[in-house]
Order: structure tokens, then sequence, then C-alpha cells
């Protein structure tokens, strides 16, 4: 029977691989070997991957693929991408292409606002509250200079700070809200320190507040912590063409274009289209993000309470035909860095700032919606003409031939029949041992 183990992440790298070798991987003889066949050979570098993160065993190694093609505002990218999901980056370098010879892709930020909230107790008057904040208002400010001088001196710092009531919600909740430029950090480390000095100095003032001492209890904080919900951190990205540049082989324009406006139309009204949808255009948004050392989760998290703000989920973009013009674009919040964290620690995340040509925040902010859109462009382009499946099963055979240790020239025979058959794992299996007798 496995017992808990105590002090595991004093224990060295091969004492915490020789422990669950024993205790969870008996099965599998070659588990120490494949752990260590995903270190780094150079000493230095597998030392700053251990660094990351604590109890470090291994690497978990992702595909770091390019996008080419991509014009935004007049100027040439490759995105680099990180993503396992088979077809993303062939989406992505598809729609790039196809708005390369239309004028590309319009992008502008919109605002960069953060926000942070600092979480507290008060079952008081609302009027000492409210009397008391505007006292302490200047003294919070003045509490974080030391924090603040260096975003300061770079044109950021704290912007504004609120009150907020939310007692007739939750009884004796209140919070400050407070706002933050974070210029090209995201700025999540400058802003909690923030929030939770100020934290402090409130509830140092509030002992000290004649009307808490007379009448009501002291307000306690509960919590300080940024927000991960940055609706006015936002971006938006377009492209437009005449309707009859959508024209295919088997479709006409006018057909692919009204098809296309009523799919989005369908993810704005329904729920369970909506998720999937979104969850597309977040596929190559998630890769660029990674890419570039940035916290998927949060953007992730920002994004998906966006398309529920209006009470509904909905879609995150849009479409409309106006005077023969088929017009694409999507708005959302992205809160990214292009300093701090990852992005200047990891080598291949240095090596995808430099391919994105050093972009400051704001323009990877561009970049990243662009790249939401161009993914959500060729998912939606398919659905209304060929289908999804026809891309995505072309990747899904490679990983099933992949899993059979198919041979060079019996993937090239594979890819020839599975044009005109359709794919599942037994009929592979079958056709390969038909091939192989």
């Amino acid at each position: 029977m496995i017992q808990p183990i105590s002090g595991f992440s004093k224990k060295t790298k091969a004492e915490k691989i020789e422990w669950l070798a024993e205790n969870y991987l008996q099965n599998n003889p070659n588990s120490v070997q494949i752990l260590e066949n995903y270190w780094n050979d150079n000493p230095s570098l597998q030392q700053l991957h251990d660094d990351f993160i604590e109890n470090t065993i291994s690497n978990y190694y992702l595909p770091f693929g390019i996008a080419p093609n991509f014009l935004i505002n007049e100027k040439l990218y490759a995105l680099p991408m990180v993503t396992e999901e088979s077809s993303v980056v062939a989406a992505a370098s598809n729609a790039a292409k196809f708005w390369l010879e239309r004028g590309g892709f319009k992008a502008e930020v919109i605002s960069t606002e953060k926000n942070g909230q600092i979480h507290f107790n008060f079952f008081g008057s609302e009027k000492s509250i409210e009397d008391f904040f505007e006292i302490v208002k200047p003294k919070l400010r003045d509490s974080i200079q030391a924090i603040e001088k260096n975003m300061k001196a770079r044109g950021g710092g704290l912007l504004e700070l609120s009150l907020v009531d939310k007692s007739h919600i939750l009884e004796g909740y209140f919070y400050i809200h407070a706002t933050f430029e974070t210029l090209d950090a995201m700025g999540a480390n400058f802003i909690n320190s923030c929030l939770e000095q100020m934290a402090q100095t409130f509830e140092e003032e509030a002992r000290n507040f004649e009307k808490f001492q007379q009448k009501e209890t002291f307000p306690e904080v509960v919590m300080s912590i940024l927000s991960n919900y940055v609706p006015e951190c936002l971006v938006r990205a377009e492209v437009s063409c005449k309707v009859e540049e959508l024209t295919t082989k088997q479709y006409e324009g006018k057909q692919v274009a009204e098809k296309f406006v009523r799919a989005i139309e369908i993810a704005k009204t329904e729920t369970r289209r909506a998720v999937t949808h979104n969850k597309g255009i977040m596929n190559g948004i998630d890769a660029v993000v990674l890419a570039t050392g940035n916290d998927f989760r949060a953007v992730e998290a920002g994004v998906h309470a966006y398309a529920a703000r209006n009470s509904y989920y909905g879609s995150l973009t849009h479409a409309k035909i106006e005077d023969g013009v088929f017009t694409f674009w999507i708005e959302l919040p992205l809160a990214v860095g292009t300093v701090g964290g990852l992005t200047s620690l990891h080598p291949l995340t240095k090596l995808a700032f430099e391919i994105l040509q050093k972009p400051y925040a704001k323009q990877l902010m561009k970049i990243l919606a662009v790249a939401g859109l161009a993914q959500n462009f060729a998912a939606v382009r398919s659905l209304v003409t060929t289908g999804i499946q026809k891309g995505h099963m072309k990747m899904h055979l490679m990983n099933i031939l992949n899993q059979l240790n198919a041979t060079k020239d019996e993937k090239n025979e594979a890819l020839e029949y599975y044009k005109e058959n359709a794919v599942s794992h037994s009929s592979v299996v079958s056709f390969l041992e038909n091939l192989r007798s």
C-alpha cells in the first residue's frame, strides 16, 4: 500500500524519480529512462527548466511551429505557435495566406487598463465606510510609492481607486477597486504587491478612525488580489473583402458569406455552439500565448468571462455583409506582457519574441487577436463549406500511422488511399496489414 511522503520537495531529482518509480510505476520498467530521455543534454539549460517549478523530474515537450504570412497593419509577421492540436498551425497558415492577398488584418488596441481588488468585510453604516474611504484614499496611494516608483517612471502605475458596496448581494461585503497601467508587463506581481500594501495601510488607518472606534467594528480585509477579468484591456482585429472573393470550387462567394454570417449569429445565440466556437478562437491565441511565455490560463479565464458579460455566453467574433463587402472581426480582452516572468527566462520564448520582431505589449495584443480571428475564420469557412473533418482527419490519420510505426512509403500510400475513404483506427490497421502482406 502506498504511503504518504513528507519532505518530498527536499529530495534530489534522482530520489524523487526513484520514489515515483517504486510507488507508482512498478509495471513500467522503462519509466526512469523515459523521464531521463526528455532531459536537456545541456546541464545549465536543464537546471533552468528545473527551477521554473517545484518538484521537476523531467520536461514535457510540445511542438513549436510557425504560421507564416500574417500581414498585420501592413507589416508581415511569422507567428510562433506552441500546441499539440494537429490542425491549428495549418489552419492559421491557411487563413493568413488567404488574407495576405486581400489586404491583410487590421488591428487596434482599444484600452489597456488592468485591475485588482481589496475585498473586505464591514458591518457598520454605509456612510461611515464612505467617509473613511475618502480620508484614507490618498494615504493608500502614498503607501505604494516605493513599489510603483519604477513603473511610474515608465508611465504606468496606479490609476484610480473606488469603493464598491456589494452588501446587498453578500452581507457586509465591500471592495476597493483599483485600476492600473502596467505597460509591457503583464503586471500580476506588481498589482498584487500594490494591493497587499494598500490593504495593510487600510486596516492600520481604520484602527485610528474615530467613527469606527465609537460605533462599529473595524473593516476586516479578507484578501487582496488582481483580477484576470480585464474588460478595460481590449483589442480588436478585423478583415474584409468583396463577397465574390470568398468563392470556392464548390460554392459561390455570396453563399459562403451568407452561411458564414449565419454561423456567427448561431454562435451568438446558442451557448452549446458558442463554447466550441470560442474554443477554436483560443486554439490560435493560446498557441501564441504559450510560445511567448505568457499565462494562457489567465487569458482563457478573462476571455470566457468577457464572452458571458451580457448574462449569457456568446461568440467573440462578429460578421456582416454590407454593400457586397464581407467583414469579419473580433473584440476581446487580453492582458499579456513582453517583459517579466518566463518572457525573459525561457530560451525559446526569447526566440519567439525575436521571430515576432520584439513587439511591445500592445503589439502582442494585436498579434494575439489576429491569431484568434484567423483560427476562427479557417474553422467557420470549413464548417460552412467542406466540413471540419477534412482537414482534421488528415492529421488524425498521421497520428494513427505514427502509432502503428508506418514507414514513409506506407504513409504516402495511406494518404493517397484516404483521400477518398473514411479514416478510422480499425480501417487504418486493416489497410496497413493488407499493404504489408
